[in-house]
């Protein structure tokens, strides 16, 4: 009855909490039954993750470099975006948070339980600022929840962004000296060493920011960051105990993490854990095999060729790459590859009979069908129906970190790479270039990706986290932290095309798979046929090779995808502009 009665009380405060910053907040009921018991406790900080969203980070690369999709985003379409469709300015979140520190307080709750209680809500709040500076920069910093009284506040402008990021590193640090938890069975809940691994991401995206964002003048804080960074993914490394999964061997190990129904443990370290009998579901098949649902997002070949061979040398230092087929191209390369798109031998459950499986064209315009959360069986196929759970954080998102943080400061050894990059190379199959910094620059890394680059252990890492982290959220975000947004205008292209009306057996399966024309031929059994005539119907044909009747396959050339300095950052969105001018626009926008 008891915690019936504090369900209740939660929503009743939850209309209150639930409005704009812009909005007149109103007096909240009784506080009593939640604060003067951990029960109480414990039920309100679970409210605080529906914030995360982390049933959809499956799909939260879906504006990208590497990714080519149905249609060109909107943020980076010229014409296409404004203060006036802008979004993400709500405070619902942190008004819930900040009522929650601010009365946690109860003498009833030890000191220490509170402590824990507050440690949570001060992560989620990092959190959640951490995601606002990240879309807007400057953000108005506010640490207590509004009340009627609280006009100046209500009404203020944006804090600097050094001085929000201070207080959410300050908010991290109290969460990681007082959350008590070290892990977590269901790796459902936050830890202390969620706490260390998100200050370690915190800390690197910041650091990382201000050093090549020289306009922001912030520079000089870069290295403190740095440093912070990688001090706190050394904690995890060194105290947490978790490692890379390997169980599965290298062909399946690194996929089964991101398909398996309960979270990893052994590497996952916070999850969004999916539950069929609760139908706490996501939709990773639907979104990822649907001709017709989702953004049809399919890697580029400029991005699948940045997997190493298996022996560690670069795929593109064979002069035969641009031209080579793809059931040729997907051999012998590092075992990420074939457990992240579909190739080779790939085959998916079909009521309970496995079929051969190549990409499939009614969904793809690359050749470069992703896999990485699509359960293979296609009973998921339709709806949310999914029972993977997707991870938050994992163990190698913090090698990483620390990798590119001792990286950035010109202070990573052999054996930081031995234990971070090395292996996640093994993990995957690869058998050189494990144990020592590397010494040769990648030419087609460094030339396609990052040409102000010349150090080859921060290209290499750049390449490692590409890989290693593709389809899990973090690429967008890297390259506005990289000052590389030009990326964005990459060409989308695809496999190689030798010849028109030539069907081509993409998996060596002895079938016929797809065949690219411009006057129909007659038709294959089979065979998918796909139009590459540069006109159809009068108009612009978004499907094309890149040499006419030959090439690379391309895909929406003739749609512009512009990207300026404005984007860096997202316009404040127009109406809460207007409600409160003090705010000030982004530049640009």
């Amino acid at each position: 009855m008891k915690l019936n009665y504090i369900f209740c009380l939660l929503f009743t405060s939850s209309l209150f909490l639930g409005c704009s910053l812009e909005e007149i907040p109103e007096a909240t009921t009784t506080k009593g039954p939640i604060f003067s018991s951990e029960s109480g406790l414990i039920l309100y900080t679970n409210s605080f993750y529906n914030m995360m969203n982390g049933k959809n980070l499956h799909r939260a690369d879906a504006m990208s470099d590497y990714l080519a999709r149905k249609d060109t985003p909107p943020f980076i379409t010229p014409g296409n975006f404004s203060a006036e469709v802008s979004s993400g300015w709500s405070w619902s979140d942190l008004r819930n948070i900040n009522y929650f520190i601010k009365n946690c307080n109860d003498p009833k709750v030890p000191l220490a339980v509170r402590n824990n209680y507050i440690g949570i809500a001060r992560f989620f709040r990092a959190w959640f600022y951490y995601e606002k500076v990240k879309r807007f920069g400057d953000v108005p910093w506010i640490n207590k929840p509004l009340d009627v009284s609280d006009t100046e506040l209500l009404n203020k402008g944006r804090d600097s962004r050094v001085m929000v990021m201070d207080s959410v590193i300050a908010d991290l640090n109290f969460a990681c000296a007082n959350i008590t938890a070290k892990t977590e069975g269901t790796r459902s809940l936050v830890t202390k060493y969620a706490a260390f691994a998100f200050k370690s991401r915190v800390c690197l995206y910041e650091g990382t920011l201000r050093k090549y964002h020289t306009n922001l003048n912030l520079s000089s804080s870069s290295a403190n960051l740095l440093t912070q960074a990688a001090a706190a993914a050394k904690v995890v490394m060194d105290e947490a105990g978790y490692k890379l999964y390997d169980g599965a061997g290298v062909d399946k190990s690194y996929r089964q993490v991101f398909i398996n129904p309960a979270p990893v443990a052994t590497e996952v370290i916070l999850s969004a854990v999916c539950d069929l009998a609760l139908n706490n579901l996501n939709d990773g098949n639907w979104y990822w095999t649907s001709g017709t649902y989702g953004d049809k997002a399919n890697f580029i070949r400029s991005f699948i060729n940045t997997y190493l061979n298996i022996d560690g040398t670069p795929f593109t230092n064979n002069p035969a790459y641009k031209t080579m087929l793809f059931k040729d191209e997907v051999k012998g390369r590092d075992k990420r590859l074939q457990q992240t798109i579909r190739s080779g031998d790939y085959k998916r459950l079909n009521n309970g009979v496995l079929e051969a499986a190549p990409p499939l064209f009614s969904y793809t315009f690359t050749g470069y069908q992703p896999i990485k959360w699509a359960l293979d069986d296609m009973y998921y196929d339709t709806r949310d129906l999914n029972i993977n759970s997707v991870s938050i954080i994992r163990y190698a998102e913090v090698l990483l970190n620390y990798a590119e943080a001792k990286a950035e400061l010109g202070s990573l050894t052999d054996a930081d790479w031995a234990a971070t990059i090395g292996l996640l190379r093994k993990r995957a199959g690869i058998t050189g270039g494990t144990n020592t910094l590397p010494k040769d620059i990648d030419t087609y890394l460094q030339t396609t990706y990052f040409p102000a680059i010349s150090d080859p252990i921060i290209l290499e890492v750049r390449r490692e986290r590409g890989i290693e982290l593709c389809l899990e959220g973090f690429r967008f975000d890297d390259i506005v932290r990289w000052r590389r947004g030009e990326l964005m205008q990459m060409e989308w292209n695809g496999m190689y095309v030798p010849s028109l009306d030539t069907p081509m057996d993409l998996n060596e399966d002895g079938k016929l798979d797809v065949a690219f024309y411009q006057k129909l031929p007659t038709k294959v059994s089979g065979v998918t046929y796909v139009e590459v005539t540069p006109l159809v119907s009068g108009k612009a044909n978004p499907q094309l090779l890149s040499n006419g009747t030959s090439g690379e396959l391309t895909w929406f050339n003739n749609i512009p995808r512009k990207w300026e300095n404005k984007h860096y950052l997202y316009p404040i969105p127009a109406g809460d502009l207007i409600t409160n001018p003090k705010l000030g626009q982004n530049p640009g926008w």
